[in-house]
C-alpha cells in the first residue's frame, strides 16, 4: 500500500508551465492505493470513490467511458515507453483528496500509482523520474497540459516546509513556514472545475503567444520566466495577451519576495502577497469566478485573515486562507453564512496541515 498526498500552493499560480517558480506543499489529505501482482497480463482496477471496476490489458490501455482509470493507466503507458518491465496487477484506489477542489487529486493518483508499481516490480526508478513520468501521463492520457508542480509537491513534500521549486531547472529549496498561531483553511466553492474542459490550455497558448512576440526582438527569451515588464511593454501590443503575460511576470517576481518573507517570519507581509495574487488572477489572468471572488471578499477586511486567494487552475475549486488559529471557527461560521447569502450555495471547509510526500504505507506513517 502506498499513500500520496494532495497539495496546496501558497503562491505562484499558473507560473509552472511558464518555467517560473511555485511554492507548494503536501497536505494531510491522501490518495491510497493497494496493489498486488497478477500472473497474467491483465490490469484490474477498483475505485472506492466511484464504486466502479475497470479491466484492461498491458497491450491495450483503454477503459472506454471511464475517466478515473486514465491517471493509473497513463502511468503504466509511461513505464512501458521507458522500457520498464511491468506485469499484470490488481489495484484499488481510495482516499480523501477532494475531486475538483484544486488539491490535485489526479496528481496524487498518478504519484501513488507509479510509486506502487516501482515498488511492486522493483523497477529502481528515482523519485524525480517518477515525477516526470507522472506529468507526462497527465499530458498524454488525461490530455491536460499541466506543469510539473502538482506531481512534484505530492512526491517531494516535507512536513513543516513549503517547496520553492524552479520549474525550469527543477532545482528546489525547502523553505520553513512558521504557522505558530496560524492555520490554513480551504474554502471549497462547490464549483467543480475540469481543467481539460476549461480555459487552462487556452491560457497556456496565450502565454506562448506572448513569448513568441517578445522573441522577435529578444531571441534569447525562451519563456515568460525570462521576460521583464519593459520587454512586455515594448513587444506585446495585443491587450489581452499583455494582461495574461503581465500577471505571470509579476507573480514570478512576487514569489521570490514572498520566500524572503517566510524566511524572516514576516507572515503578515506574506499574506498580503496572497491577496495581490488573487487580484492578478481575477483581473489580469481572468481565471476566477463569482463564487471564488465572494469567498475572498468575505475575508479580505478581517484582521484575523492574513491572506486569501483562489488556488489551483481556477474557474472553481477552493480559496486558500491563512488565518489566526484562535479565530478559525468564527471565520468559518461567518464565511459560510456570507457565501450562502450571496450565492445560495453551501460551503465546504477543510483545515489542512503540511505533511510528507509519497511513501509506502506502514505502521509509522498510517
Amino acid at each position: 500500500m502506498v499513500k500520496s498526498p494532495g497539495r496546496i500552493n501558497l503562491i505562484g499560480e499558473h507560473t509552472d508551465y511558464n518555467n517560473g517558480f511555485v511554492l507548494p506543499a503536501a497536505i494531510d489529505k491522501f490518495i491510497l492505493v493497494a496493489i498486488q501482482k497478477r500472473d497474467d497480463d491483465e490490469i484490474h482496477l477498483y475505485s472506492n470513490e466511484f464504486k466502479e471496476t475497470a479491466a484492461t490489458t498491458l497491450q491495450n490501455l483503454t477503459t472506454p467511458g471511464k475517466q478515473w482509470p486514465v491517471y493509473i493507466l497513463g502511468v503504466v503507458d509511461q513505464l512501458q515507453k521507458a522500457r520498464h518491465k511491468v506485469g499484470g496487477f490488481n489495484l484499488i484506489v481510495d482516499g480523501d483528496v477532494p475531486i475538483g477542489a484544486g488539491m490535485s487529486s489526479s496528481a496524487a493518483v498518478e504519484c501513488a500509482s507509479i510509486f506502487a508499481l516501482n515498488e511492486l516490480f522493483d523497477l529502481g526508478i528515482y523519485k524525480m523520474d517518477m515525477v516526470k513520468m507522472a506529468q507526462k501521463a497527465e499530458h498524454e492520457f488525461a490530455r491536460v497540459m499541466c506543469g510539473i508542480m502538482d506531481q512534484f509537491a505530492s512526491m517531494f513534500g516535507k512536513e513543516g516546509m513549503v517547496i520553492n521549486l524552479d520549474c525550469e531547472t527543477l532545482k528546489y529549496e525547502y523553505v520553513p513556514i512558521d504557522l505558530n498561531g496560524l492555520t490554513i483553511l480551504l474554502f471549497d466553492s462547490g464549483v467543480k472545475h475540469s481543467l481539460a474542459s476549461s480555459e487552462y490550455n487556452v491560457r497556456r497558448q496565450q502565454c506562448e503567444t506572448g513569448v513568441n512576440l517578445v522573441q522577435k526582438g529578444e531571441p534569447q527569451v525562451k519563456s515568460l520566466r525570462n521576460v521583464t515588464m519593459p520587454m512586455l511593454e515594448k513587444y506585446v501590443k495585443d491587450e489581452l495577451i499583455f494582461k495574461r503575460c503581465k500577471y505571470v511576470v509579476e507573480e514570478i517576481a512576487r514569489l521570490q519576495i514572498a520566500c524572503e518573507d517566510l524566511k524572516n517570519g514576516a507572515m503578515q507581509a506574506f499574506g498580503k502577497k496572497m491577496f495581490a495574487t488573487h487580484e492578478g488572477l481575477k483581473n489580469l489572468y481572468e481565471v476566477s469566478c463569482t463564487e471564488l471572488d465572494v469567498l475572498v471578499d468575505a475575508v479580505k477586511n478581517n484582521p484575523d485573515v492574513l491572506g486569501a486567494r483562489l488556488m489551483g487552475g481556477g474557474f472553481g475549486g477552493c480559496t486558500i486562507n491563512l488565518v489566526k488559529e484562535a479565530a478559525a471557527e468564527e471565520i468559518i461560521k461567518q464565511t459560510t453564512e456570507k457565501y450562502k447569502q450571496q450565492t445560495g450555495k453551501d460551503l465546504t471547509t477543510y483545515r489542512v496541515a503540511i505533511k510528507n510526500g509519497t511513501a509506502v504505507l506502514d505502521e509509522n506513517n498510517y
